[in-house]
């Protein structure tokens, strides 16, 4: 029995980044093995073990073979003839397939340390076009690691692009799907996974909605980028760089679909794509069964960003009603997550990344002003039932009206 330390933790360590998931792979042992030394079973479908110290996981070295569509389409084979060489060409990527034993010594039979050295995120062999969700994968590698200056290889953009016309991609289940794009998101440069699967045409595939934006333009005024699907690609970039969290970065991708729907005898300009736009956010949530957090909040910043935008011109019963749409009073976080999606919005324009957003305190400003309406006096002068409900109502609007007057004093 030899173990050896494989994939991410050697690949980071390489790369002199910090090693915080380490899999292990067991060659020469058998399931029973295993079983004798405490390590107790996990996988369903091919052996993995937990350390009974560690808890770390250890997987029987394996072959697998294409017997079906998509991610799940596959069956292994582990046993104590399998080499480690046979285990590391069935991952995906060559910097991947790397392995080290307990003396720091690799084994790299597919110079994944020369591609680390080129920077190139490069497939390891022909078997890659066999699982769609390598597609995804790479794309979110690509993310992770553009500023360190990494690409795809050419040849493996082919193999992906090849994948992305094949209609395997509609295999991959949503809750896979979701797995990597919700991490890809959340990677330091989210846009670079959108750019590579537009190049490979993965994009066009997974989220039509998104892909239909590039090409489209806007108003040169107030969008000096004019596309309408780089724009979405700063908007998101500027989110990763404000550290927002994956419901705002989610928003920020959806918030503009609606302007995909313009015809093209109306551009620059896009009237009414919020509420346009709102059919299409619903179909790309439910798609990838995005978590309900994500999914509300992207609805709500595709039907009010412009009212976000506007705050300081707004009635004050319109920004009571903006109010009231996010349940401010018992949901303040995801009114917070609006006006940051919103920032986002206002920053993701070439060469106004850095302008301020005064927008952002009127808004926390009348939430506040809103919320400061005490229900108590109104129980006491009798008020009950529907009737409270319009005189917190009343006074939510006279204390949003004397908030606006002294903001504009």
């Amino acid at each position: 029995m030899q173990i050896y330390k494989v994939g991410g933790a050697v690949r980071d360590r390489l790369l002199g980044k910090p090693v915080t998931d380490i899999d292990w792979v067991v060659v020469g042992a058998t399931t029973e093995e295993m079983l004798a030394k405490g390590f107790r079973p996990v996988g369903a479908d091919f052996p993995v073990f937990l350390h009974p110290k560690s808890g770390e996981e250890y997987a029987l070295a394996r072959t697998e073979r294409k017997s079906g569509r998509g991610y799940g389409g596959f069956t292994f084979q582990a046993s104590p003839e399998v080499t480690l060489e046979e285990d590391l060409i069935r991952r995906d990527l060559t910097i991947n397939a790397m392995a080290e034993d307990d003396q720091q010594n690799l084994t790299d039979p597919y110079h994944g340390q020369r591609d680390l050295e080129a920077r190139l995120l490069r497939h390891v062999s022909p078997a890659f076009a066999e699982d769609p969700l390598r597609v995804l994968r790479v794309a979110r590698f690509a993310a992770r690691y553009a500023a360190l200056g990494f690409t795809v290889a050419p040849e493996t953009m082919e193999l992906m692009r090849q994948l992305s016309e094949s209609g395997e991609l509609e295999a991959l289940t949503a809750e896979r799907s979701w797995k990597e794009i919700s991490r890809a998101l959340l990677e330091d440069q989210p846009q670079v996974f959108i750019e590579v699967l537009r190049e490979c045409g993965a994009l066009k595939v997974l989220m039509p909605e998104v892909d239909a934006l590039f090409g489209v333009p806007q108003p040169e005024a107030h969008h000096p980028e004019i596309d309408t699907g780089l724009h979405t690609l700063s908007v998101l970039e500027q989110s990763a760089r404000h550290k927002q969290p994956l419901t705002v970065r989610w928003a920020c991708l959806l918030h503009d679909l609606g302007k995909g729907l313009t015809p093209k005898e109306d551009w620059p300009r896009h009237i009414a794509h919020e509420h346009k736009g709102l059919k299409l956010i619903k179909a790309v949530n439910e798609r990838f069964k995005a978590p309900k957090d994500c999914q509300e909040l992207a609805l709500l910043v595709g039907e009010y960003h412009t009212h976000g935008h506007r705050a300081l011109e707004l009635k004050p019963s319109t920004l009571l009603e903006l109010l009231q749409s996010f349940d401010v009073y018992r949901r303040p976080q995801r009114f917070e997550e609006f006006i940051a999606a919103c920032e986002m919005d206002a920053r993701g324009r070439k060469g106004l990344e850095q302008r301020s957003y005064p927008q952002a305190e009127y808004l926390r400003g009348a939430a506040t002003a809103a919320r400061s309406v005490a229900v108590q006096p109104l129980l006491e002068k009798g008020f009950k039932g529907p009737e409270l409900g319009e005189a917190i109502k009343r006074e939510r609007l006279k204390a949003l009206k004397a908030y606006k007057e002294a903001a504009s004093a």
